[in-house]
């Protein structure tokens, strides 16, 4: 079951990356969490999708299980900053100075984090908090 979850994530995440819609793909993320609710990375995935489509409110319930699962998962941690900020809630900053932390500390993840943020703009152009969460996390002036 563990493999066939696995396939299924892994196969979701390449029609992701093939430029299928996050309107397509939310149920497919939905059930691999239903189903695999320790997997922290489709939580990631999941909460990334909703921000996408505008639900900040299950983007912060999603990033925040996939960082109880994952503490120094810093694409969990940008999507529950940038979730906080579309729902005008706090908290921000201090997700933001631990992914800041994680990316000083990590060359991989500096690089993910930016390949990441390249597709958020790509798929969502004029998307703010996105914007503001890139500046500060590579101390850049922000919006």
């Amino acid at each position: 079951m563990a493999e066939t979850l696995n396939e299924t994530f892994d196969e979701a995440l390449a029609r992701y990356q093939a430029g299928e819609s996050a309107e397509a793909l939310l149920p497919v993320f939905k059930e691999i969490c239903a189903n695999a609710p320790k997997l922290s990375s489709a939580w990631t995935c999941l909460a990334w999708l909703q921000l996408l489509v505008s639900d900040p409110a299950n983007a912060i319930r999603s990033a925040e299980r996939a960082i109880k699962l994952d503490t120094y998962d810093v694409q969990a941690r940008v999507n529950l900053a940038m979730a906080l900020i579309e729902a005008k809630q706090k908290g921000v900053r201090g997700h933001v100075e631990i992914a800041q932390q994680i990316v000083q500390g990590s060359p991989e993840a500096k690089e993910q984090l930016e390949s990441s943020f390249a597709d958020g703009l790509q798929r969502k152009p004029d998307w703010t908090s996105l914007k503001k969460v890139h500046g500060w996390i590579f101390d850049e002036a922000a919006d």
